[in-house]
This record gives structure tokens, sequence and C-alpha cells, in this order.
């Protein structure tokens, strides 16, 4: 059975926790009228695997898990949640504003990582998708628990639905960018000078979405927000002096590290892991993970299933992730120049649905969401921030 996190679930579905035996259970309430045929309608990238039927949950022929939740259940409590999604902690002002995270001190030595419902692209803050704190935090709590076993992070444990209480570290100010396979920005390079930008010489050849040889690193500075990040190489990062050798040296050892752990459950669970963005910092003078680890956000994912024969029909993979939302921007001119965009209903719904399908199959259960919107997470903070 699904673990649940916080107080009561959203609207009617309070009771399915109990009720779930592991297969699909009864429609209630509001449910019960629409969970008839209502597949995925096309959107960015498009999406495979339409679900039909009534109930809650669905038996997925195809992937791992075998049992995920209705595309009409998920649709239905992402457009619920979209007046409420979370853009930031109500009556609180964080420590530190991120593109998506709001960071409060506890003390010297611990912080609270608020993750909002906001969402950037292009290093541009776009709004707001509904769900996606829970959605992230749940990949998020998930994979620093396993990623424990390869390095050091800085998770103490997740104190609500969308809030994860970490160790403080001294940050890198970089991103490291781990790659299996050509796609997004390093894709939409010329192909004569791939790769230059972080010292890497990429055979041009290599077809769009297909595999490297072995993962390459692509790393970019860390920038405050509304500024662009910059690409760099290894060596760039020495002699900037934004890091120390032995500690490049220790980041890329386990970024690598953290790549092939993840690319294999990802593989197990009917997925591939495409390439993913990590950022360390320095804990009692050890290197360890800080922030978020393989989530929609940091990560490509596409469908192991769909790959080869969509591949072959010269479509792009099936995306779980948040490409598909630069790729809707994309499409309407944006690449984060100018001003983008408003995100419409449908998209914000759309994004909600492919972190939701993405969750599901990383953590291999149902997600349940967490009902209180800001409100309960200004509770939450209150609690270990009484005077925040």
């Amino acid at each position: 059975m699904p673990r649940r996190v916080g107080g009561a679930l959203h609207v009617e579905v309070d009771a399915i926790a109990d009720a779930h035996d592991g297969h699909r259970v009864p429609a209630c309430g509001l449910f019960g009228e629409l969970l008839g045929a209502h597949p995925r309608q096309g959107g960015a990238g498009g999406r495979g695997g339409e679900r039909r039927g009534g109930g809650l949950f669905r038996r997925h022929q195809r992937s791992v898990p075998e049992v995920m939740t209705t595309d009409a259940a998920q649709r239905l409590a992402l457009a619920a949640h979209l007046p409420t999604a979370l853009d930031a902690v109500p009556t609180l002002s964080p420590d530190h504003r991120g593109k998506v995270r709001d960071v409060f001190a506890l003390g010297a030595d611990e912080l609270l990582l608020v993750a909002t419902d906001r969402v950037s692209a292009f290093d541009v803050v776009l709004g707001t998708i509904p769900l996606k704190g829970q959605l992230l935090t749940e990949q998020s709590a998930f994979w620093l628990q396993r990623a424990a076993a390869v390095a050091p992070t800085h998770l103490v444990e997740r104190v609500d639905a969308a809030v994860l209480r970490c160790r403080r570290a001294e940050a890198f100010p970089i991103e490291i960018v781990v790659r299996g396979y050509l796609a997004g920005s390093l894709m939409r390079e010329p192909p004569a000078t791939r790769g230059r930008a972080y010292g890497l010489t990429i055979d041009p050849t290599i077809a769009p979405w297909a595999p490297f040889p072995t993962p390459v690193l692509t790393p970019t500075t860390k920038e405050a927000v509304g500024v662009h990040d910059q690409p760099c190489s290894l060596d760039d990062l020495v002699a900037s002096g934004r890091l120390a050798r032995h500690h490049v040296e220790r980041v890329v050892e386990l970024a690598l590290a953290l790549f092939r752990m993840g690319a294999a459950h990802a593989d197990a669970q009917g997925l591939i892991l495409v390439d993913t963005k990590y950022e360390m910092g320095l804990l009692h003078g050890e290197v360890c993970v800080i922030d978020e680890v393989h989530t929609a956000d940091s990560s490509r994912f596409w469908v192991k299933a769909t790959y080869a024969e969509r591949i072959a029909r010269g479509e792009p993979p099936e995306m779980l992730d948040k490409e598909n939302l630069r790729r809707w921007l994309l499409a309407r001119g944006f690449s984060g120049h100018g001003t983008p965009p408003a995100l419409d209903d449908a998209i914000r719904v759309d994004v909600g649905a492919w972190y939701w399908d993405l969750t599901e199959r990383v953590v291999g259960a149902p997600f349940l969401p967490t009902a209180g919107g800001g409100a309960r997470v200004a509770e939450v903070v209150r609690r270990f921030v009484p005077h925040g």
C-alpha cells in the first residue's frame, strides 16, 4: 500500500488509501462521475499509453509499476489544484528563494527545503504547475535515500509532502550534468562544434536521441535567479577558482556513480535516464550531494518500451520530464530571451501529469496527493522556524 504523507488527501479520494489493495478500487464521489474514457490529448512531445476505463487505478501492461493512477484521476486532481498551486509559502519570508525551492534556515546547521509549485525553463521562472512541489519531493526523497548507498547526501528527513529537512552544506557554485544520450540543449548545438564549450570533442555524426558510447559531463556555472548559467569545462572550474582540483575529481567520481545507480533503477522500472543535473557541496569537509537527485526538473526520462519504435519512425522519444515544457516554449518562439508565453491551464495540467507518471514509475506505487496547500506548508515551516 502506498505511503501517505501529511494530512488528509485531496477531495473525495481520502478513503482510497485504506481501500486500495494493490489493484483497482471502485471510484467514489466526483471521481465516479468523471473516470470514464479520458485519454491524454496530444500535448507537447506527445504522450503514449492511453489509459481508459473507470476506477482510480489501472493496470499498466507495458511498464513498472503494474498499477498506476488513471489518466482521468490524475487530470481531475491536477485541475482541482490549479487555483491553489503554491507560488510561495504564505506569510513567511524564506532566507533564500531559488527558481523552485524556498529555503528556510534552521540555525547554523540545517535547512528546510520547500518545493513550491513554481516551474522554470531556460533559467526563467514561468508560473506554477499544480502538485509539482509534492511530486518533486516524492521523487527527490526516494532518490536521495537510494543515493546514500553511493554518496553522502544532505537529507535528514522528509517532514511534509513538499518539505525536506536537510543538513546545511557549503554549496559549490556549479551544476554538473551527466548525459547518456544526445538530447536537449546539446542536441540543439551545431554538430561541428557540439560540446566545445564543455571541453569535449563529440562525434558530429551521432544521431539525435542516440546514446553516447560512454556518459559525458557538461558542467555549468550556477548563477542567481534570472541570470543564465554558463557552460564551462572541468578545467575551467579549477582555473576560475570555483573548485579545487581534488574537489572536481571527487565531484566527477560521485556524479558518474550516481548516474550509473539512477540508470540501473530507471531501466528496471521501464525508463531510460537520459541525462541529469547534480549539485554538490562540502559538509564537514566531505563532498556531498545536495538539492535534488534524478527528478523531472533536473533530469530527462524516456519510456523504454516505446524508444526504439519511435526513433525508427523519426519521432522524438516519449518524455516524462520538463523537456516537454521546453519544447512547448520553443514551439512558441521562446528559448530564454524576451517575454515567455503565459502557461495556460492545459499545459499546466499536462506537465503535472507527466511528472505524476514519472513519480509512479520511479517509486513503484501510486502517488496520493496531500491536501492543505500553502496553509499546510506554512504550518510545517512554523513548527521548525517559529519566528519565520
